[in-house]
């Protein structure tokens, strides 16, 4: 576990300096992507949806669609014969900030089960955790406000320490204390066993590559499959 975490720190030391640059990585805007179907807006009124809400990491940037992790959900949605449409609501650059304003329009559709992948690029824009875990509370409020049923799925990041220590450590604990102040579901570390890997992340050092994304999805399903499992079983 020690090594994981210390080759995740290496590699979001990476993506801060590139951040701090402004030449690339998460700072670069693109698309808001899709639903994963061609007739998306033809939905049963029985399917249920499944939203992943994020940046770069959940619209797959520098990947076709049907190879970022929130396809590969729908896969083993798929398989297990259950209805659900995964939609894929990531667009690179986001911060909470910018996401706590489109989540309005985000939540205009249905949404049964809403995975939350935000925070990681204020953590590289030092941006004040106040202000970090505000928005991210804001946006369990406006998901539990307007669908009462709905699951919600908060994803965890971290950071490296060239913010300091202090700021490092508590960047971390925004999302386990959110996820149990709110009583929602928490991913401890999306990149778990992918950040600080080569292998595993496309030529910039910072973006999962297809494989990557495979493990991505493996840490996403440990947490979403405890709450499919009455469905599937």
């Amino acid at each position: 576990m020690k090594k994981v975490v210390n080759k995740a720190f290496i590699f979001l030391f990476v993506i801060s300096q590139i951040a701090c640059s402004g030449t690339g990585g998460h700072e670069e805007k693109k698309e808001i992507a899709k639903p994963l179907e061609n007739n998306a807006t033809q939905t049963s009124s029985t399917e249920k949806i499944i939203l992943f809400f994020g940046n770069s990491l959940t619209a797959g940037y520098g990947l076709e669609m049907d190879k970022a992790f929130p396809a590969l959900i729908q896969a083993k949605v798929d398989t297990l014969g259950l209805n659900y449409k995964v939609v894929n609501a990531g667009l690179s650059g986001e911060t909470t900030a910018s996401g706590n304003t489109r989540i309005d329009w985000v939540l205009n559709q249905k949404v049964d089960i809403f995975i939350l992948e935000l925070g990681g690029n204020d953590g590289l824009r030092g941006i004040s955790i106040e202000e970090t875990r505000k928005n991210l509370q804001q946006m369990i409020d406006k998901i539990q406000a307007k669908y009462q049923d709905c699951q919600i799925v908060l994803a965890g990041m971290q950071i490296p320490p060239n913010m300091g220590q202090d700021y490092t450590a508590a960047f971390r604990a925004v999302f386990p204390e959110l996820a149990e102040k709110n009583e929602i579901m928490l991913i401890p570390f999306l990149l778990a066993n992918v950040g600080g890997e080569p292998e595993l992340n496309q030529p910039d050092g910072i973006h999962p590559n297809e494989e990557g994304h495979k493990i991505v999805a493996e840490n996403v399903w440990k947490i979403l499959q405890e709450i499919l499992k009455p469905e599937a079983s």
